[in-house]
């Protein structure tokens, strides 16, 4: 069920003898929220209602807008991102430091972030990583975890699955996707996992970090394909820095 719009066309009388229209840009304005989340054959309905109201190319552009909105919404669902592919562990493994981060909601590494992978005698990887982080407000303490990966797809090896473990009585374990969705292994990764999915197939919680093999950082040229790929996974701008202090 949809609800109903009512727009006041007279308007009122401004001291200079012309006539406002805040009441009916108070409506364009519900309307155009309207237009940005109802189904497409709404939209139309609530198109024409600003056609009555006198706002013919307003109601024009809302629907182009609600309709890129549309278009980049279909462009984040989380099942059509890319990954590594022929991702190869073998020359995963080793030591990484990451640079940049975007949290997932909750209590998250902070800084000082690095991540050890080894390759098992079965030939699954797991790693031992650690990095600063604050509890209860003003505890900062350095974090050891362990974490074990496993494919649930043996066609896709870019995407893991990871169960880790915090080596503390403090610290959480669970589990979380583990997708390498770009690395030359010599220089740079960007990992990603969603945690929660939205109705539309796009990522509600997620989290993403760029790693290097050199803490210091990474050269332009490998940045500019680092940004692109952030772009892929919807996640351009959200991510932060994050400190190599050797403090951990």
């Amino acid at each position: 069920m949809y609800p109903a719009i009512r727009s006041d066309r007279a308007g009122t009388i401004s001291e200079s003898g012309g006539t406002t229209q805040s009441s009916s840009w108070a409506s364009v304005l519900t309307l155009k929220s309207l237009v940005a989340s109802s189904p497409m054959p709404f939209r139309w309905r609530y198109m024409n209602k600003l056609h009555r109201m006198g706002s013919p190319r307003l109601a024009l552009l809302l629907v182009l807008l609600s309709c890129v909105d549309h278009c980049l919404s279909a462009s984040c669902v989380v099942d059509s991102f890319s990954v590594k592919g022929d991702f190869d562990p073998k020359r995963y493994a080793g030591k990484w430091f990451a640079l940049q981060k975007k949290d997932p909601e909750g209590l998250f590494l902070q800084d000082n972030i690095s991540a050890e992978y080894t390759i098992d005698d079965d030939g699954s990887m797991s790693a031992a990583s650690k990095g600063r982080v604050t509890l209860f407000g003003f505890w900062v303490v350095c974090a050891d975890m362990a974490a074990q990966y496993s494919v649930p797809d043996p066609a896709s090896p870019g995407k893991m699955f990871m169960n880790y473990q915090g080596l503390a009585s403090y610290l959480s374990s669970g589990g979380d996707n583990y997708w390498v969705i770009d690395t030359d292994y010599d220089n740079y990764a960007i990992t990603y996992a969603c945690r929660t999915l939205k109705e539309d197939g796009s990522c509600d919680d997620g989290y993403g970090i760029v790693f290097s093999r050199n803490p210091r950082g990474l050269p332009p040229a490998i940045q500019r394909i680092v940004r692109q790929k952030q772009e892929d996974i919807c996640m351009a701008g959200e991510f932060q820095p994050v400190l190599q202090s050797g403090a951990c």
